[in-house]
């Protein structure tokens, strides 16, 4: 990307922890007093990190350019729980009370184990998404569904999880840099790892630090931006 003299083009946004990604645009629409405004790629409230933000009619035609990249993320799982959500954010349960394990300490998975477990992650996979997610079902987000305590029956799909690396691991937390393609739910990689590790495990923090060339380091913070600045920073392709 260059820079561009037009307020048209995209913003690289480190988003918050706690905004929904709309908040983003919604914030941005304020900024710039421009109502074309839309994102290439949601993240959860509970994440942070890089964010493109389409500003302008042209700009948002391209949107699906950006959807379509390989990601990279940095990931926080914790072992010993479980959630309905996948995440810290649901409602969480510990992996001893799921195993009627009151009275005996739950096995540590070693690094050796939890490394080979992880290679059955790479490459094509197929994967379940949460149940808590958008995901529409006869038109209707899949998370509206579970909320109301109805039936959520979704399909898997197939994602590409090109490599992951463990950045460091304590037990019982553990943290990856995933490199990963359009489509994936890495709340579903930290759950279903749990799942065969026979631990449990929720995600409790994710940070996207890429998104195909765009990195992370080059984002701005919303709070940073006015009316007066903001044109400064948008970038084309």
């Amino acid at each position: 990307m260059e820079n561009k003299i037009e307020n048209s083009g995209f913003l690289l946004i480190n988003k918050p922890k706690d905004w929904t990604s709309f908040d983003v645009v919604a914030k941005l629409r304020g900024i710039t007093r421009i109502k074309k405004i839309g994102h290439a790629g949601t993240l959860d409230p509970m994440a942070t990190g890089l964010l493109i933000v389409a500003i302008g009619r042209e700009a948002t035609k391209q949107i699906d350019t950006f959807k379509a990249k390989e990601k990279v993320y940095e990931a926080e799982i914790e072992f010993g729980k479980t959630s309905n959500t996948y995440d810290a954010e649901g409602e969480v349960e510990t992996r001893r009370v799921i195993l009627s394990l009151a009275c005996a300490e739950l096995a540590e998975a070693s690094k050796d184990k939890v490394e080979i477990t992880l290679k059955d992650f790479v490459g094509q996979i197929e994967q379940m998404p949460p149940a808590f997610s958008a995901k529409k079902i006869n038109g209707v987000p899949a998370y509206k569904l579970a909320r109301q305590g109805k039936p959520v029956e979704l399909k898997s799909a197939t994602v590409e999880i090109k490599n992951i690396e463990i950045i460091d691991y304590t037990w019982p937390k553990l943290k990856l840099e995933i490199t990963c393609g359009p489509g994936t739910y890495i709340r579903s990689i930290a759950h279903d790892l749990g799942q065969k590790l026979e631990t449990g495990a929720i995600l409790t923090a994710l940070k996207r630090t890429k998104i195909g060339e765009y990195e992370l380091k080059n984002a701005k913070e919303i709070t940073d931006l006015t009316l007066d600045n903001w044109s400064d920073f948008v970038l084309n392709t």
